[in-house]
């Protein structure tokens, strides 16, 4: 049963929430992924956001750009976490959808991610669930150490090889 459920308003959006379940699929985590437009066919939205809790979702992730209804629209009905990801957008870079996912009303709260934030988003819904899984607690201190280990080799590499090889081999 998915544990976590991505949700995104349109297929445009896929790219961004890949990363979530990108980071999800490495740490073992459950979830289920999905298009569905809350201004198009909100019977179907809310139909999914009123049974997400019934078939096992902890944590839902959504995407959202422009008007960025999807994210805030869940956690008014969802009653266990929302993780916002604003979606970049041509007209005025993602800021809207930024702006439009944090202001949400006292009570509603959506937890944000960067602009394009979908790998962040996954790490963040680990993270909620590794408060009761020790299992995979343990798996994000794992992926906490590879990411040290990564910075580590490229600071040995700048100084075996100086800034400017480095730069003309990037």
């Amino acid at each position: 049963m998915p544990q976590v459920g991505i949700v995104m308003g349109s297929d445009s959006d896929m790219p961004v929430m890949a990363k979530a379940a990108d980071i999800l699929d490495k740490l073992g985590v459950s979830y289920e992924m999905t298009i569905i437009s809350a201004h198009r066919e909100p019977d179907v939205f809310f139909e999914y956001a009123k049974s997400a809790e019934e078939r096992g979702f902890k944590v839902i992730i959504a995407g959202a750009g422009m008007a960025a209804h999807l994210p805030g629209m869940c956690a008014a009905i969802f009653p266990l976490p929302v993780i916002g990801i604003p979606m970049h957008t041509t007209s005025l870079g993602g800021r809207d959808s930024l702006y439009s996912i944090v202001q949400m009303p006292s009570g509603i709260p959506v937890a944000t991610v960067a602009i394009n934030g979908g790998a962040n988003a996954g790490l963040l819904a680990a993270k909620i669930l590794a408060t009761s899984d020790a299992a995979l607690l343990e798996k994000l201190k794992a992926y906490s150490k590879e990411l040290k280990e990564q910075v580590e080799a490229k600071d040995a590499k700048l100084k075996e090889v100086g800034y400017k090889e480095y730069l003309a081999n990037k």
